[in-house]
């Protein structure tokens, strides 16, 4: 149980830390957003739902024991890392043409992930499919908000 919470928490942690830093409500609520832009309030919410999931997914595949669980684990936390660089660069830096194409960097490392995790754990796959799709969501937001501002 220790090391489910473990994988769980550092992924939260490691995925929710520039928020912590940047103003990121009062922003949102400033920008020109593409059309079914959620409202703010909705993406802790999400992000929180999407980054439990992660966790365990990495917490499934570390428990396999299989050959591949060293760069299973690489990979995720490289593109967990840039997952979490990617709020800086919008928020803070307002740099809305890189965080899109920073984007595109991250969901190509998300598939990359996801077939090696689908080497080691097909539920591991699953578990980070609607990480996936809010990723490509996310896209068309960024490059939505670039386009807008």
């Amino acid at each position: 149980m220790k090391k489910i919470l473990f994988y769980i928490l550092i992924t939260v942690f490691i995925g929710s830390i520039p928020s912590f830093f940047l103003n990121i409500s009062d922003k949102y609520k400033s920008l020109n957003k593409p059309p079914f832009s959620p409202p703010g309030f909705l993406f802790p919410i999400v992000w929180t739902i999407l980054f439990v999931l992660m966790g365990i997914s990495i917490y499934k595949i570390v428990k396999t024991g299989s050959q591949n669980t060293k760069e299973a684990k690489l990979i995720y936390f490289i593109q967990l890392i840039v997952n979490a660089l990617w709020t800086p660069i919008f928020f803070g830096l307002d740099e809305y043409f890189l965080a899109f194409l920073w984007i595109l960097m991250l969901i190509l490392l998300v598939i990359t992930m996801l077939i090696i995790f689908s080497k080691i754990d097909k539920i591991s796959v699953y578990l980070n499919i609607p990480y996936l799709l809010w990723l490509l969501f996310a896209c068309y937001l960024t490059f939505g908000t670039f386009i807008l501002n």
